[in-house]
């Protein structure tokens, strides 16, 4: 807490401040620099300078009017990704006019109280990005830089400060063979130690002090901090260490860098806008100290062709340069005092202006460079800068339209992807089908085998279901005339037609029992009238026996012998024609039986008009799958659609990547271009 806290008064003083954490990967730089956000005992810096600008800015003169806006982004594999809008991607640094960079395009936010900001800064951690590695549970793989603007403005004197004050949360520095890094992870990790060792290398030229060349453009970390490092900025460096005796060699390559950052001195002045007044006096003074500096000027002119004249000049006479010079130190514009940290600053700086010789103008090859010559190199460096920035943004304009061609290829990529998936499945459904086509032609050709076979089976079938036909009409005629024969006439003796079930049908055994059946009618109806004129006789034979026996039992009441042996005669041919019913009776049963022959025969019949049914029945099921081969045809011609779509498909892949590779030439243009501005 004590080492941010005065950088506070200075920002709200209009001076730059920036707090930075630096070390190895989990060292503890977000805990420093965040802490556990609503615990007061655990809040890291972030929090509490919040709190404090807030504490500061409610004690200070009422007459103050304050503005705070604050803005929240990440530096992640070199490109820089606003936190509060996650569509604004590879932002771009500029630098306005007085040289300074900053992040185009950032989204800034007004804030009126610490709640506002935390809730800001909570907004912006949900979409950092973070991982896990071996070292870290919640890795951060970006440097984040949290920009809070403090603008003020005095309503009784109209002076106005800003003070920018720039808190950023280092990514730490990996060993791969610690982490376990691997994929994406392990490309965070280059891009990470990439750019703190550009960091390094800043610390380590603004260190030496001798360098002409510092590098700042070779990270956009180390763009965005250049003010901070070497510039117009009171920084504070937090160096986190483990300690741990297996990170001995990054503690001490810690330590080293906070030692070199240590001899770094900044010169500091104070950002006001002036009034006019303000100008007013400035311009004044301004003219004083040239009127002032011509004397100088006149009399050290006048000693020096003295000199030359050979004259001695005592040294008392000697024209003191130093008089309104670099001792003549007068204070920042509009301001009467120093803050305390500024004061060090400016006493460093003092000092070594004392004790370093006056740095010689910038001079040629052939002499000194003329005001003309220099105001011309400026303008050619302005011009340069400013081209500068124009191509940083084509470069973020052809970054932008590379993420979204690169998003626009991986839609395409997985749609290719998935439309090869559906392909393949379409390929194996169709060379499924071709096998199941296959299949059904020959199926097709062994059902068109025996369809044919069944048209000609049908064929006989026909015929021979006609000729059944006919015969069924003529057992039906004989069945009429058997009828009328009685059920209990047959004779299985002479008939026998056991088993007609098991034997094949006969012509010649139908024909002898179709003369059979007419025998057997007209026996039947001889018979019948046999039998017709046998009750008659039988009738008459009654009635003359109801007769005789009247007459013979009158007869025999006068006891004739004649008519006794008359009535033995008749007696015996009763009997005879007793006989003769009996036999009659006889041929009633075999006629019968005769016609339950006939009856089986007409249930064949009907078992072989059953037999014809069912070969029906299988052409119309040949019908159907005939039906099924023309569908499986009118799948073919879908197969063949599918092709076709599978080809315009391919054709369409081939443009894209034809202009995938336009694409990246362009991206080597522009990497070369960059390259040659660099």
């Amino acid at each position: 807490m004590g080492a941010a806290y005065h950088i506070v008064q200075d920002v709200l003083s209009g001076y730059n401040g920036t707090v930075f954490a630096y070390g190895q990967t989990s060292s503890g730089k977000t805990h420093t620099m965040e802490g556990i956000f609503g615990e007061n005992d655990k809040q890291g810096i972030i929090p509490r300078m919040v709190q404090d600008i807030f504490n500061h800015i409610y004690n200070m003169d009422a007459d103050l009017e304050f503005h705070i806006k604050v803005s929240y982004f990440e530096i992640y594999n070199e490109k820089i990704r606003d936190l509060l809008d996650v569509t604004k991607m590879n932002l771009a640094i500029h630098e306005d006019k007085n040289r300074v960079p900053y992040v185009k395009g950032a989204t800034e936010r007004f804030v009126s109280s610490p709640e506002e900001v935390m809730a800001t800064i909570d907004e912006g951690k949900n979409n950092r990005h973070v991982a896990v590695t071996n070292m870290n549970e919640h890795s951060s793989r970006s440097h984040s830089v949290f920009l809070i603007q403090v603008k003020q403005e005095n309503t009784a004197t109209q002076k106005k400060l800003t003070g920018k004050l720039y808190l950023v949360d280092l990514a730490g520095s990996e060993k791969v063979s610690k982490t376990g890094a691997e994929g994406q992870v392990l490309e965070e990790a280059k891009n990470i130690n990439k750019s703190l060792s550009a960091l390094g290398n800043v610390i380590a030229a603004l260190a030496e002090g001798t360098k002409s060349h510092v590098p700042y453009r070779d990270s956009k970390l180390t763009r965005i901090l250049q003010e901070s490092l070497g510039g117009n900025s009171r920084t504070t460096i937090v160096i986190c260490c483990s300690p741990a005796s297996s990170n001995e060699a990054e503690t001490k390559s810690t330590l080293m860098f906070g030692q070199r950052a240590k001899t770094i001195k900044n010169v500091v002045v104070v950002n006001e806008e002036l009034t006019a007044e303000e100008w007013k006096r400035r311009y004044e003074r301004e003219k004083d100290k040239v009127a002032r500096l011509k004397q100088q000027l006149m009399a050290a002119e006048m000693e020096l062709n003295r000199w030359r004249k050979g004259e001695k000049i005592p040294e008392s006479e000697w024209v003191n340069l130093l008089e309104g010079g670099v001792l003549n130190l007068q204070l920042a514009p509009g301001s009467e005092t120093l803050s305390p940290s500024v004061s060090e600053s400016v006493l460093g700086s003092l000092d070594r202006s004392i004790s370093v010789a006056q740095v010689p103008l910038l001079t040629s090859a052939i002499g000194a460079i003329t005001d003309a010559d220099r105001k011309k190199y400026e303008e050619e460096r302005a011009q340069l800068y400013q081209q500068l920035d124009e191509k940083d943004d084509e470069i973020t304009l052809h970054s932008q339209m590379a993420e979204q061609l690169k998003q626009q290829m991986n839609e395409q990529e997985e749609l290719i992807k998935q439309i090869k998936l559906d392909y393949e499945n379409a390929q194996a459904e169709v060379q499924r089908i071709q096998g199941e086509n296959e299949a059904s032609k020959e199926e097709s050709k062994e059902v068109l085998t025996a369809l044919e076979e069944l048209a000609m089976n049908y064929d006989m079938k026909t015929q021979e279901a006609e000729q059944k036909s006919r015969e069924n009409d003529q057992l039906s005629s004989m069945l009429r005339d058997l009828s009328e024969v009685g059920p209990n006439y047959a004779n299985a003796a002479k008939y026998n037609f056991e088993n007609i079930n098991e034997k094949p049908f006969d012509e010649e055994l139908f024909a002898h029992t179709r003369i059979c059946i007419s025998k057997l009618s007209a026996d039947f109806k001889s018979t019948l009238q046999k039998l017709k004129q046998h009750e008659i006789d039988e009738q008459k034979l009654k009635e003359s026996m109801e007769c005789n026996r009247k007459r013979r039992i009158d007869r025999l009441e006068i006891t004739d012998p004649f008519c006794f042996t008359f009535w033995v005669e008749y007696d015996l041919k009763v009997s005879n024609l007793e006989s003769g019913s009996g036999d009659v009776t006889q041929r009633l049963e075999t006629t019968e039986k005769e016609l339950t022959e006939c009856r089986l025969q007409l249930q064949q019949n009907e078992v072989k008009n059953k037999t014809l049914q069912e070969t029906i029945a299988e052409q119309e099921k040949i019908k159907r799958q005939l039906e099924e081969q023309a569908s499986l045809q009118e799948l073919q011609v879908v197969k063949e659609r599918l092709q076709s779509d599978y080809d315009k498909l391919k054709a369409e892949e081939g443009e894209r990547e034809k202009r995938i590779k336009e694409l990246s030439g362009l991206s080597e243009k522009r990497e070369q271009a960059k390259s040659d501005l660099k």
